[in-house]
């Protein structure tokens, strides 16, 4: 049998890029275990519920309708669509990609809490959990695209053949949502008021991104905060690559992307070397 040695203070032995090559293999060295959770956390959303898995699809709706009114009531002025393409087209892919990205930050963002039953039972990577919950939230998005995908339909808007490489344009999203995560995941532990003082500043990140409003929209300082607010890049990067079959910005993508990877690894380093204290103090 293989011998683990463990000593005061080893996690800051190991380098910084090992560091992440480390929590790669420990996830795919505990993949069964990924793949249990995620059928247990999966299958348990939707369990005593009567429309099930038709939440996914029902709550965009509403969200939408939402919108549509308050653009018809003249409350929302969201500018000049490109391409003119209809406004609800346009926000419920929108919003459907930055739900994808609060779900990337939730999976980070709950990796401790989650796994709290598991602590004292089990001796398991915690980055598992996270990766576990990152597959759910996948697999809601899958489903809630799919419903885009007929919007599309219904309008008679065909997609870019380009929608193939939404994988790639969302792994920046993922790194930079995951990251965020993974800090507020350390501080919650502490404290959850920085969960909860992190969620309501996300969500009024919302309006600093052209999900609900054009990037034409009649606000200048408006459209300088969209320019250098990150999210607005990669979140309508992930939309623009399905719709017009492009970036929203090249350049504007590659330094959000390049951010991206230096926050993930940055957390990524942090959570490994504070892991075992924040354990002790969760139990």
């Amino acid at each position: 049998m293989p011998e683990t040695v463990y000593r005061p203070n080893i996690r800051y032995e190991i380098g910084f890029f090992r560091t992440i090559a480390l929590m790669a293999a420990n996830v795919v060295h505990a993949r069964h275990f990924v793949w249990q959770m995620f059928k247990r956390n999966f299958l348990a959303s939707y369990k005593k519920s009567l429309l099930g898995l038709a939440w996914l699809i029902f709550a965009p709706l509403v969200g939408v309708a939402s919108w549509l009114f308050l653009k018809w009531a003249g409350v929302l002025k969201p500018g000049a669509i490109e391409g003119e393409m209809p406004y609800a087209v346009y926000v419920l892919l929108g919003s459907s990609m930055w739900g994808l990205f609060m779900g990337f930050y939730n999976a980070s963002a709950e990796t401790l809490q989650a796994g709290r039953e598991f602590i004292m039972q089990v001796n398991y990577p915690r980055e598992t959990v996270m990766f576990a919950q990152t597959a759910q939230h996948v697999a809601n998005f899958i489903v809630a695209f799919a419903l885009n995908l007929i919007l599309l339909a219904v309008f008679g808007i065909a997609p870019s053949w380009k929608i193939v490489l939404l994988p790639l344009v969302v792994l920046p999203m993922l790194l930079f949502g995951s990251g965020i995560g993974l800090v507020i995941s350390m501080f919650s532990v502490v404290s959850n008021d920085f969960k909860r003082m992190a969620d309501i500043l996300l969500a009024l990140a919302m309006w600093l991104v052209p999900i609900v409003y054009s990037s034409t929209i009649d606000v200048p300082w408006l459209r300088t905060v969209n320019d250098w607010n990150p999210l607005t890049h990669l979140v309508c990067s992930a939309r623009d690559i399905v719709l017009y079959g492009r970036l929203y910005d090249p350049a504007g993508f590659a330094w959000a992307s390049a951010l991206a990877i230096v926050v993930y690894l940055f957390a990524g380093r942090l959570f490994f070397l504070a892991e075992d204290k924040i354990v002790e103090r969760n139990i």
